[in-house]
């Protein structure tokens, strides 16, 4: 029985968590109430843990603290999807709590889950409760207060109140309801600290229930990060006393959400928005001192800074791209091109990888799904601490991606790049058409394992047997609204007579609108489409 946290037994509990991550993985996979095949929260928190791991391998023995430091840093940059970056922030909290401590405490990691918790809220745009925020909020309003019981207390009661957090997340979530299940992201702390309390205590978890109730029907839950309602992201340098700007967040947050205000000591704040009125979020600035270092991008992450050792020029795009068509047609327009995309996401270090090997000194940065916007916003405040401006363009789709790139011209200032390339991707309507990997319930009914699924902006809308009639369906649907220019992305087992068979079934729907058949390449996915 431990009575406090030394750097040996937080490489423990990272190398428990790991594997207990990698235990579950399947299981909180099919937790997910997705019935199409990119229920991966339990992939991504395994693989994100996996990283923070393989950072201490080899490591030279050190504090406590310093230990957490390098096991969060491991989590931010091995982040994928999502769940992966909450669960990273949750780590990166708990090193922020005790950044010189050589042993920890009841009281440390009582205080440590508090500001994980905090870290958890603030890297999502849109909160939603009946999720992993729920579960590490419970923690965090818990376990401190059993500090009086020693280490193992905070730990036991850490454990108890993330199992009663997680079995009332179906009460907080109409979604999970429906669908039998808990929250996927909240089963996976209740894993991580279950680990904890093991090395903790010495004592094997018991088999939890929370997840012994599911059904299997399945229904798409709201998503974890990003918020669907404001359109850009505004970001700039205040120069102004604190007293100052003690109003501006709440002025903010009347306009947008994802505000975060950070002061560096020297009354200079970098200031950080997501919303609508763009001009509205910069005059709030102005009203109270002196903005600059302005950008402006759609769901986007800017980064200026100093990078030793290197001299960068110009402006490039890299894109994240499923499939080796993509990547070629990417690649072709002078992307520079990451591999990966939804059930497959890109690692934020791989990402970032390519970003640094442009070579340019402003990077647009398409996601192309949303699974991989949060990531990419990691990779943009890594950027910025490396001198290289980033703008994250939050492409929710190739689709999208290829539209943008489509009216890149780097001869532009980068702002107004940035922001010719955001609303021409917002302007483009993106559809899916997938087989659905279990029995759901969806907004456009029942769906069975096996069933042909059409989407339009990641929602259900057509359920079918068999892909060329459900993809006409999305087109009458997408068509019935307008557009000029329809792009189609057949998949990998994709067979080219279903690009032929649609580009004629366009043309005599709607005679004056051009279709473009590719071959995409993208795994699950027999069919993208594009309307312009």
């Amino acid at each position: 029985m431990l009575t406090e946290l030394d750097a040996s037994a937080v490489r423990r509990w990272c190398s428990a968590l790991a594997a207990a991550l990698a235990a579950h993985q399947t299981e909180i996979d099919e937790l997910n109430v997705y019935p199409v095949p990119d229920g991966d929260t339990g992939t991504n928190m395994a693989l994100t843990a996996k990283a923070a791991a393989e950072t201490l391998t080899g490591a030279e023995a050190a504090g406590a603290s310093e230990v957490l430091q390098a096991m969060a840093r491991g989590a931010v940059l091995g982040a994928r999807g999502n769940s992966g970056v909450i669960l990273s922030q949750i780590l990166r909290g708990m090193a922020e709590a005790n950044t010189a401590v050589a042993q920890l405490s009841a009281d440390d990691l009582g205080r440590a889950l508090q500001a994980a918790a905090a870290r958890a809220y603030e890297c999502v745009g849109e909160p939603v409760e009946g999720t992993i925020l729920s579960v590490a909020k419970a923690v965090a309003d818990a376990a401190p207060a059993a500090a009086t019981s020693g280490l193992a207390g905070v730990a036991r009661t850490a454990v108890s109140a993330a199992r009663d957090a997680l079995d009332r997340t179906p009460s907080q979530l109409t979604e999970l309801a429906r669908a039998g299940v808990v929250d996927a992201g909240g089963r996976g702390l209740v894993v991580v600290l279950e680990a904890l309390c093991e090395v903790v205590t010495g004592e094997v978890a018991e088999l939890d229930r929370p997840h012994a109730h599911r059904r299997t029907a399945r229904l798409r839950p709201p998503r974890e990060a990003g918020s669907g309602e404001f359109e850009y992201e505004v970001q700039y340098l205040l120069d102004a006393p604190p007293a100052a700007v003690a109003g501006l967040r709440e002025a903010l947050l009347g306009l947008g959400d994802s505000v975060a205000i950070v002061g560096s000591g020297e009354d200079v704040w970098n200031v950080h928005a997501h919303v609508n009125d763009v001009g509205a979020a910069i005059e709030a600035g102005l009203r109270l001192g002196r903005a600059h270092r302005l950008s402006v991008s759609r769901f986007a992450d800017q980064a200026v800074g100093p990078e030793p050792g290197r001299a960068r020029t110009g402006v490039a795009v890299v894109a994240v791209a499923p499939g080796d068509g993509l990547s070629h047609l990417f690649a072709g327009e002078g992307v520079h091109v990451v591999e990966g995309g939804p059930a497959a996401n890109p690692s934020a270090a791989e990402v970032l990888a390519v970003v640094r090997e442009c070579g340019a000194a402003s990077v647009v940065l398409l996601p192309n799904a949303t699974q991989v916007t949060a990531v990419a916003e990691i990779v943009a405040d890594e950027a910025r601490a490396e001198g290289i401006e980033v703008a994250v363009v939050p492409t929710r789709s190739p689709v999208q991606g290829l539209a943008a790139v489509a009216v890149y011209d780097p001869a532009r200032r980068f702002g107004d790049l940035v922001v010719a390339m955001a609303e021409t991707a917002a302007a483009t309507e993106w559809a899916e058409v997938t087989v659905a990997v279990r029995d759901a319930f969806t907004a456009a009914g029942p769906c069975r394992a096996g069933d042909v699924l059409g989407l339009i902006g990641g929602d259900v809308v057509e359920i079918g047997d068999a892909v060329p009639a459900v993809a006409e369906r999305v087109l009458d649907r997408l068509l019935g609204v307008g557009g000029e220019l329809v792009t189609l992305l057949l998949g990998a087992d994709a067979d080219e007579s279903l690009g032929t068979h649609l580009a004629r079934y366009v043309a005599q729907r709607a005679p004056l609108v051009e279709a473009t058949v590719f071959r995409g390449g993208q795994p699950s996915y027999p069919l993208l489409i594009g309307v312009e």
